[in-house]
C-alpha cells in the first residue's frame, strides 16, 4: 500500500547538470533508485494546485509564516479520466512538512474539491484524510489555479526508508487547460539544464550526507515550484505568454506538447 501520511523535513538545492551528475554518482554508494527509476529513466509527476481566486494560499506561503498549507491533485504521468490519483493536503509547521493524501479516481477528486462533498467511501480510501480535506475545503473557496509537471529521479537510503532524495527537472507549468488528463505540456519554470534536488528526512540527515553536501559546496535554497510559478505569473501580468492566458488553438497546444516531449528526450540523452 502506498504511504498516505508523511512527516519529514525537506531541504532544497538548485544545481546545473554537471553538479547533478557530481552528486548523483556519489549518492549511488549509499542509496538505491526508486522502483519507477530502475531502468535509469525518469518518471513524470503532474499536479493541479488549488487556491482562492485571490491566491490566498500561495501568498500566505510566500510570506513564510510558521504554518502554511496547500491542496493539490497529483498523478503519475498523464492520467485517464477514471485513473487513480492522489488528493493531497500539504502543511508545513515550524519547518516540519506534513503531507496527508488519499487515493481517488480523477473525477472523484475534481468533484470533491468543487463541491466540498466527499465521495462515497470504498476500500483504498483513507477516511481520516478525507475528513481533514473536507474540513479544509469548508474554510476556503477554491478553484483550480495552476498545473505543474516535472520529470523525476528518486532515491532511497539503502539502510532504511527514512531518507529520500529526489531530483526534478524539465519543470513546466500552465494556467489554462487546467485538467490533468489534458497533457503534460507547459511553460518552462527554470532554465534548461537546471535541477531541483530535495532532501527529505524524517529526522536529521546522516553524517555522510552532510559531509558530501559540504564537500560539493551545495547550499540550501527556499525554491518552491508553485511559489515561483506564481511569482512568474505576476511578472507576466502585463505581457502574458500563451500558456498563461485562457484559450489557444488546438494546433498550438499540440505544438507545445511536441516541444515538451522533445525537451524531455534531449535531457535523457
Amino acid at each position: 500500500m502506498a504511504i498516505e501520511v508523511f512527516n519529514r523535513y525537506e531541504n532544497k538545492y538548485l544545481m546545473d547538470t554537471k553538479a547533478f551528475y557530481g552528486i548523483y554518482n556519489r549518492l549511488t554508494e549509499y542509496m538505491d533508485l526508486d522502483a519507477y527509476n530502475q531502468d535509469d529513466k525518469f518518471y513524470s509527476i503532474s499536479n493541479l494546485y488549488y487556491d482562492t481566486p485571490q491566491h490566498s494560499l500561495i501568498r500566505t506561503s510566500l510570506s513564510k509564516p510558521k504554518y502554511r498549507e496547500k491542496l493539490r491533485i497529483r498523478a503519475y504521468g498523464v492520467p485517464e479520466p477514471d485513473a487513480k490519483v492522489y488528493l493531497e493536503l500539504k502543511k508545513k509547521v515550524f519547518g516540519l512538512v506534513n503531507k496527508r493524501r488519499t487515493s481517488l479516481r480523477l473525477g472523484e477528486a475534481y468533484e470533491f474539491v468543487r463541491t466540498g462533498r466527499p465521495p462515497a467511501f470504498r476500500e483504498g480510501m483513507n477516511k481520516q484524510v478525507i475528513a481533514e480535506i473536507e474540513y479544509f475545503l469548508s474554510r476556503y473557496e477554491l478553484v483550480p489555479m495552476t498545473y505543474l509537471a516535472y520529470d523525476r529521479i528518486a532515491m532511497f537510503a539503502k539502510d532504511g526508508r527514512d531518507l529520500r532524495i529526489t531530483f526534478d527537472t524539465n519543470i513546466r507549468s500552465r494556467r489554462h487547460d487546467l485538467a490533468l488528463e489534458a497533457g503534460d505540456y507547459g511553460e518552462q519554470l527554470m532554465e534548461k539544464g537546471q535541477w531541483l534536488m530535495e532532501v527529505k528526512a524524517e529526522k536529521t540527515v546522516p553524517v555522510w550526507l552532510s559531509r558530501l553536501l559540504s564537500e560539493l559546496s551545495m547550499y540550501r535554497t527556499g525554491f518552491s515550484k508553485y511559489g515561483n510559478e506564481y511569482k512568474k505569473s505576476i511578472r507576466y501580468a502585463g505581457k502574458v505568454p500563451e500558456l498563461y492566458r485562457a484559450g489557444g488553438s488546438d494546433g498550438d497546444t499540440m505544438d507545445r506538447m511536441e516541444r515538451t516531449q522533445m525537451e524531455r528526450e534531449r535531457i535523457l540523452l
